[in-house]
């Protein structure tokens, strides 16, 4: 199982693109699902969905209650969702 990022800085979404669905877009977010069954740089477990960030605050109102894992870059953040 390929883990998404080499650890050698932020992660480049668009070079896993074709393991990726784009559901949503804005100028600060993006939220994916995982088609390719990558696996998470935090804990390296398969994960569901990303969501990344540029802004200072993001609201969630989650569904259910599911594990989540969050990497922090210097200009983001990413949580993927198991």
């Amino acid at each position: 199982m390929e883990t998404l990022g080499d650890d050698d800085g932020p992660l480049d979404v668009h070079d896993y693109r074709h393991g990726l669905k784009l559901l949503q877009e804005t100028r600060d977010t993006s939220h994916w699902v995982n088609k390719k069954n990558y696996a998470c740089p935090a804990c390296g477990k398969p994960f569901e969905q990303l969501f990344i960030s540029a802004k200072t605050d993001n609201t969630f109102t989650p569904s259910s209650v599911a594990p989540f894992c969050i990497r922090h870059e210097p200009d983001r953040i990413l949580m993927f969702r198991h």
